[in-house]
């Protein structure tokens, strides 16, 4: 594994000169060694004293251990510990337990994957990394989410696909408060808005550059004190790991000027919230499989049968992508929230929503979102679950629908059901047992994963089946 220059500032020589192997089924123990003591002295260079690993739990939370750089070969062949149990810590850090994870017994190894360690402009005298979780007798851990992802690309692979994706994140700016204060106000998209938060955009841009992410897009959104950015697309489990840098970087940025980012599904249960939208292409050997076919709008029919997997698992990735309770809140008709298991081009309405690019740029362009899933979904889990659902529609050829346009709450329910359109999930448990019946996740996730997931579902749904949705705002206001 050659890292990427662009990605690695820290190369000891040529641009990245830097190889590292790929991890395998076992930690990676010596062979990562003396990469990590160049890297570690290339960062003493640079005064990082302390490197940040993150892995994100089965609740959408990231969690972190820290080490002094001078540990960083020892993290990268023996690894950091961590218990088990935060794979069941809900997002207010309670417990479940499910069938094969809870409770105090056991430890796990955090492997730090060097190729995507980076100092962080937005918190000087660091560095940061994902990790990989091992366990302590050497195996991966059957429950690792970002180890998902990598399997299913891999699977995506074998049968001859390749998968781009990117995440959109969406936040709504406070003051430094308990209760959420917006920290700017003016029209949707409005120039007014960006006014008072021009000078925190530039600072925001600026340090996801200097870590190596390329930022496409910034503006003011619709919601409550909300803003928007777009980082290029990379390959899933780089998008996961992009997604994880980007909110960590908005919240620092936003704390220094005295202000505080939330990625929470809402603020503001009364109007349109923040989501996380997935933004996904697929290409074989032969270009884009969604353009230059026969198929919907130029789709090729690889790329049709991928989405309509997609599109048919949808109910049961909601309690992948929008893995809260307060999710539910957000998820209401005539918000462009894609409530609506259908498709559209350029339909903002739909839950997978086709876009085409501009004429004469659809080989490149053409790409699918997901509308439905937000910041309280592991990331990790997201691009996995979408590359499985995706995947078991090739596997079966299956054919999109007809797609549809305008906004389907506008049609009689005898209208929209002659058209098959079904709304998704509107609340966690719905989405749980959508979930429980989805033999297509089971079987990639795998028994370990799969049950924890469905654990922590039906436990924060019964939790909190009573609370209001002012309620849920409140509680999950400052943990996303």
């Amino acid at each position: 594994m050659t890292v990427p220059a662009a990605l690695w500032p820290l190369s000891c020589g040529p641009a990245g000169c830097t190889t590292l192997p790929m991890f395998t089924d076992q930690i990676p123990a010596t062979h990562y060694e003396a990469a990590a003591v160049d890297i570690a002295a290339a960062l003493d260079d640079k005064q990082v004293s302390m490197v940040a690993i993150t892995f994100v739990d089965t609740a959408g939370i990231t969690r972190v251990k820290c080490i002094p750089t001078a540990r960083l070969a020892h993290a990268a062949t023996v690894g950091v510990g961590a218990s088990p149990v935060f794979d069941t810590f809900c997002f207010d850090d309670s417990m479940v337990f499910g069938r094969h994870l809870g409770g105090p017994d056991g430890d796990l190894r955090l492997i730090p994957d060097l190729t995507r360690l980076v100092p962080l402009a937005c918190q000087p005298g660091w560095a940061w990394a994902p990790a990989d979780k091992f366990t302590q007798e050497g195996p991966r851990f059957l429950g690792c989410q970002r180890h998902f992802a990598a399997a299913q690309v891999a699977a995506a692979e074998e049968h001859g696909l390749t998968l781009r994706m990117a995440f959109e994140s969406e936040w709504s700016l406070g003051l430094d408060q308990p209760d959420f204060v917006p920290a700017f106000e003016g029209p949707a998209y409005g120039l007014i808005r960006l006014g008072p938060v021009a000078d925190y955009a530039g600072d925001i841009v600026s340090a996801l550059t200097r870590q190596g992410l390329a930022v496409e897009q910034f503006h003011p959104e619709y919601a409550l004190a909300q803003l928007e950015l777009s980082i290029a697309p990379k390959d899933p489990v780089g998008a996961a790991d992009d997604v994880v840098l980007v909110r960590h970087t908005v919240r620092q940025i936003s704390a220094q000027r005295g202000w505080r980012a939330s990625f929470a599904p809402t603020v503001d249960p009364n109007g349109a919230g923040s989501g996380a939208h997935l933004h996904l292409s697929v290409t074989d050997g032969d270009g884009s499989a969604l353009a230059g076919g026969t198929g919907p709008y130029g789709m090729r029919p690889a790329g049709e049968a991928f989405l309509a997997g997609v599109l048919r698992e949808l109910p049961a990735l909601c309690a992948i992508g929008a893995a809260h309770p307060t999710s539910y809140v957000r998820l209401q008709p005539s918000r462009w929230a894609g409530v609506w298991q259908c498709w559209g081009r350029e339909t903002r309405e739909t839950a997978l929503r086709f876009i085409t690019g501009v004429v004469g740029t659809e080989a490149s362009a053409a790409n699918a979102e997901v509308k439905c899933f937000d910041a309280t979904g592991n990331p990790y889990l997201v691009v996995g679950a979408v590359i499985a659902a995706g995947l078991a529609g090739v596997a079966e050829r299956l054919t999109l629908p007809p797609d549809i346009s305008g906004d389907p709450a506008g049609m009689s329910e005898r209208d929209r059901a002659s058209a098959g359109i079904s709304r998704l999930p509107t609340s966690l448990s719905e989405a749980a047992e959508a979930f429980a019946g989805s033999k297509v996740l089971a079987a990639a996730m795998g028994e370990v994963l799969y049950d924890t997931v469905l654990t922590m579902r039906r436990g924060d749904a019964e939790r909190f089946a009573d609370t209001s949705s002012y309620e849920l705002a409140a509680l999950s206001r400052w943990r996303y």
